[in-house]
């Protein structure tokens, strides 16, 4: 588990549960205090911090925070839940709140919070970037440090196109057009030539012949495996039935 403050976007259908009561001295304590509906606004209780703000692109725009929230499953781990709220936005679609839940202890204010999460929009560019062209999910590692490894060469190759998008040049595909700035699949592109101007510290490629095999005497280990992961799902027409 990463220690860190954490901002996240949920859906509008959700339902989260308060604090529990105190104990009444029966039974077993219970675990969930009243329910909370975000598509529902009289299951809601009176915020902790309201606030009307005004944006350039958005005009009005209130917001509105719920402490002490937790999902069913998740009892132990309270929350902060915040709704971003067009007063006079256009079209149904652009009208619609936004919902974002919120851990940790160092949280900032509200205000500042509801502009974090444009912050995800980079995030998930650079997912789709190191996923579709550095191959992020190709290898299938078979170890913990094999993965960490592979995992840590996506951020350095990120940084290493970031310092040199200037020095490669412009290398667009035949059916590319040039661009002022170059975005990493570009920078990329360009790359070869820059490495066959650098150089590179690995031995040369060694002729074609019969391979020395594997040395006599040395144990072969077997990879580890790792049991299989079963998923179960709720179908539409199924109505609480579960399938595999």
């Amino acid at each position: 588990m990463v220690a860190c403050d954490k901002l996240m976007r949920i859906k509008s259908n959700r339902v989260l549960y308060g604090p529990p009561p105190e104990y009444g001295g029966r039974g077993r304590p219970r675990k969930h205090g009243q329910r909370f509906k975000l598509n529902e606004s009289s299951t809601w209780w009176a915020p902790t911090e309201q606030q009307v703000l005004s944006d350039e692109g958005w005009g009005p725009v209130r917001l509105r925070r719920w402490e002490n929230v937790h999902f069913q499953k998740a009892a132990s781990q309270q929350m902060q839940v915040i709704l971003i709220e067009r007063l006079n936005g256009e079209g149904k679609r652009k009208q619609r709140p936004l919902w974002l839940v919120g851990t940790g202890e160092t949280l900032p204010q509200l205000e500042k919070m509801a502009r974090m999460d444009l912050r995800r929009f980079c995030i998930e560019h650079w997912y789709r970037f190191i996923k579709q062209r550095l191959n992020g999910c190709l290898p299938h590692l078979g170890t913990e440090s094999q993965t960490q490894a592979w995992s840590t060469l996506m951020p350095l190759m990120t940084w290493q196109l970031w310092l040199g998008r200037h020095l490669g040049g412009e290398k667009p595909l035949p059916w590319q057009k040039s661009l002022l700035e170059p975005t990493p699949g570009r920078v990329a592109n360009g790359f070869a030539a820059l490495f066959v101007a650098l150089g590179t510290p690995a031995t040369a490629v060694q002729p074609r012949g019969k391979s020395v095999g594997w040395p006599k005497g040395k144990k072969r280990q077997k990879r580890k495996r790792y049991p299989t992961m079963k998923k179960s799902y709720v179908s539409s027409n199924s109505r609480g039935k579960f399938k595999t």
